[in-house]
């Protein structure tokens, strides 16, 4: 039989254990999941070569003519239920990664012709279709295990093909500085 002083032991310590468990469970209701921590110049590699990998893949005929650009960063914010208390704020530690390119006056013909064959060779390394028609043609693939995207649009008024590679958002380290990061720039090969 457990003693008077037993009993209390274990009253105490089961709930000292609630109080923490209802703790851990009120935080991460408030603060939703962490974002997992990003090194900026491993993704800007990763962007790089997927869209200069779309750009070979697009053949366009003749020089490159897409301009040179530089891998951007986009604003993340808040989960859990402490968005509702900053809706619209963007965390400062927290960003989203991207690198575009697009080139003018291109016959509907050869976009298409280009956009199939990055479909192809997507489809072939596993990437998802996640959506189709976002312009007058193109088209949005992800990649389940990086959640990267890639979008390949089209613009009849402009023949303009547009392709957009993302990175989704990543807790930063504190010495990142997007203004001088020598890493961000890219220009097609």
């Amino acid at each position: 039989m457990l003693k008077k002083h037993s009993v209390r032991s274990i009253l105490w310590l089961t709930g000292v254990l609630l109080v923490v468990a209802a703790s851990v469970a009120c935080h991460r209701l408030w603060n939703g999941l962490p974002y997992p921590a990003t090194d900026p110049d491993q993704v800007a590699a990763q962007l790089k070569q997927e869209v200069q990998r779309v750009y070979d893949d697009v053949a366009l005929p003749g020089p490159p003519d897409a301009s040179a650009s530089r891998v951007t960063t986009g604003t993340c914010y808040y989960r859990g239920l402490r968005s509702i208390a900053h809706i619209d704020e963007g965390l400062i530690d927290v960003r989203s990664f991207g690198l575009e390119w697009q080139v003018t006056d291109v016959p509907r013909s050869t976009a298409y012709l280009g956009q199939e064959r990055v479909r192809q060779r997507l489809e072939q390394e596993g990437w998802k279709l996640t959506g189709e028609n976002i312009s007058d043609m193109g088209f949005r693939f992800e990649r389940s295990n990086t959640d990267h995207t890639v979008d390949v649009n089209w613009y009849q008024p402009t023949g303009t093909l547009a392709v957009s590679v993302y990175a989704p958002c990543g807790k930063l380290p504190d010495s990142f500085d997007e203004y001088a990061w020598p890493e961000s720039e890219w220009s097609p090969k």
